[in-house]
């Protein structure tokens, strides 16, 4: 991880980047329950999901948001901040050994209310090891201009 100053003027619309990958574990389930308090047997119990239609535990969506959000944090830029999310879709479900990456394109730009600033929106999807994507959102930043 590193800094790298990017003002609002370097985002380019339809820039991509790629992160590397990560598989999920069943500790990444049990820790998570952990921390949010979601014990749904959906996550938790191997024997009741067996009885249902996919047959395995199922991530929890918000783990695989922030996992796979955390993967984009390769880089710390002083001159952006993060807004929040918005179209958080769980598209498919992620199982125990899947591995899964993030792709972020800059899908759009625009101003913001104080003039030394722009808006931002990356399109993120979160993509399994089968290339289907399994997650997405839009990250809206406000970025610093020059």
């Amino acid at each position: 991880m590193y800094f790298k100053s990017t003002f609002f003027e370097d985002y380019q619309l339809q820039d991509k980047r790629v992160t590397l990958g990560r598989t999920i574990t069943e500790t990444d389930f049990v820790v998570h329950a952990g921390h949010t308090g979601d014990f749904f047997p959906h996550h938790m119990d191997a024997e009741w999901c067996a009885t249902q239609p996919f047959k395995q535990r199922i991530a929890h969506g918000t783990m695989i948001f922030s996992i796979g959000i955390g993967l984009t944090a390769s880089e710390i830029n002083p001159e952006a901040m993060s807004k929040g999310y918005d179209k958080l879709r769980f598209v498919k479900p992620v199982f125990i050994g899947d591995t899964i990456h993030s792709e972020i394109t800059i899908s759009e730009k625009g101003e913001s209310k104080r003039p030394e600033y722009g808006t931002v929106t990356e399109h993120v999807e979160i993509i399994n090891q089968h290339g289907e994507v399994v997650l997405v959102c839009d990250h809206l930043l406000v970025v610093k201009k020059k």
